[in-house]
């Protein structure tokens, strides 16, 4: 279905096509090339961490993450529930096992409180999402690892641009991961990144998406590794998009704005910023009053030519993890009750307000 307002379409009003070109012209396309080390150093800069190594996806980069965290066989990995799939798939890749955790209503990021309540002696780690652009409250996840002396992994898929008391998602874990899809706030068409302040870390993750290659010795590979290196040409893209990384973050919260402003009085709970946060809004989301409204509310903006799309199911209902009982009321609530709205950089004042005047008739 072509919809007249669309969910997301990504901004590329940039260099993209220039540098694109540059790459054709060059013949650098695939993993070697100027761009792609020039996309790691000006990531690394932008968030202030000190070291990045860009990867082909999202999940290839939780994964070379967690691996070269050390995880394994026997580990536990505390992971909140109400998130993409690929946050606890990545575990699994690892032999590990996930361990799922609720979410607060006020932020819908995992609950401080339940990771403490489900920490055990196999706990190696605690994965941390920052959800459709919010932070996790970071003191208190932190505070645990360090007392439990537990790794921090985060997963930033959704938050770039995303800050916590002044700091960028990303730079609070042991090692974080970046994904770039074609609808992330900026993109690569494919491609994510893996950062951290630990060089040994940083070392490790770019050794192993490089097939284990030896640094003395030409086709000698010393491990097991993996091919999640990104493309030049992604790298291109990745550049252009960071030139305009400011406007575009600009852009999305002004958006949020205009959506707070023409939804106020209405009964339904927008995906607030929280105090000392910087929300990116990677998806302008709200919760309706139940899953009956909320499956109802889509449809009638479907039928007015709005996509929208419902939040993340939690991971635990799933049918891998549905033989398991789990209580975690609070994940299934946000799941069932919430959805997103569009909010792709340009999109214009007044498709905004054609939104929330078709949202505004529904009720």
């Amino acid at each position: 279905m072509a919809y007249k307002i669309p969910l997301y379409v990504p901004f590329l009003g940039g260099n993209e096509k220039k540098y694109v070109n540059e790459c054709l012209d060059s013949t650098w396309i695939s993993s070697k090339g100027k761009f792609i080390k020039e996309f790691e150093d000006k990531f690394s800069g932008y968030i202030d961490v000190k070291y990045a190594t860009a990867v082909s996806n999202g999940t290839t980069a939780l994964h070379l993450a967690l691996v070269a965290l050390g995880i394994t066989s026997g580990d536990e990995v505390i992971v909140p529930s109400f998130t993409y799939i690929a946050s606890v798939s990545s575990i699994l890749y690892c032999n590990a096992s996930p361990v799922f955790v609720d979410s607060l209503e006020s932020t819908w990021q995992m609950d401080p409180e339940d990771v403490r309540r489900k920490i055990t002696p196999k706990t190696k780690a605690i994965m941390v999402v920052h959800l459709y652009g919010h932070p996790c409250d970071m003191d208190p996840i932190m505070k645990i690892a360090e007392e439990r002396n537990l790794l921090v992994i985060e997963d930033c898929a959704e938050a770039f641009g995303t800050k916590y008391k002044g700091k960028y998602a990303g730079t609070f874990g042991d090692i974080a991961a970046f994904s770039f899809y074609g609808n992330k706030t900026i993109t690569t068409g494919e491609g994510g990144m893996v950062v951290s302040n630990d060089y040994y870390l940083y070392e490790k993750a770019y050794h192993l998406k490089m097939h284990g290659v030896s640094t003395v010795r030409e086709y000698w590979h010393d491990v097991i590794g993996f091919n999640y290196r990104m493309t030049n040409i992604c790298a291109a893209i990745g550049l252009a998009q960071l030139e305009n990384a400011d406007s575009i973050l600009k852009k999305k919260r002004a958006i949020a704005e205009l959506y707070n402003k023409n939804l106020a009085g209405l009964p339904v709970t927008p995906h607030a910023e929280s105090k000392d946060t910087v929300h990116s809004y990677w998806m302008y989301s709200i919760m309706t009053e139940s899953v009956k409204e909320r499956d109802t509310l889509r449809k009638h903006l479907a039928d007015n030519g709005v996509e929208t799309r419902p939040t993340f199911f939690p991971v635990h209902t799933m049918p891998m993890f549905a033989h398991q009982y789990h209580k975690i009321k609070t994940a299934g609530e946000i799941a069932i009750r919430g959805m997103n709205l569009p909010s792709w950089p340009e999109l214009s004042t007044a498709q905004v307000e054609e939104v929330c005047s078709i949202i505004r008739r529904f009720f």
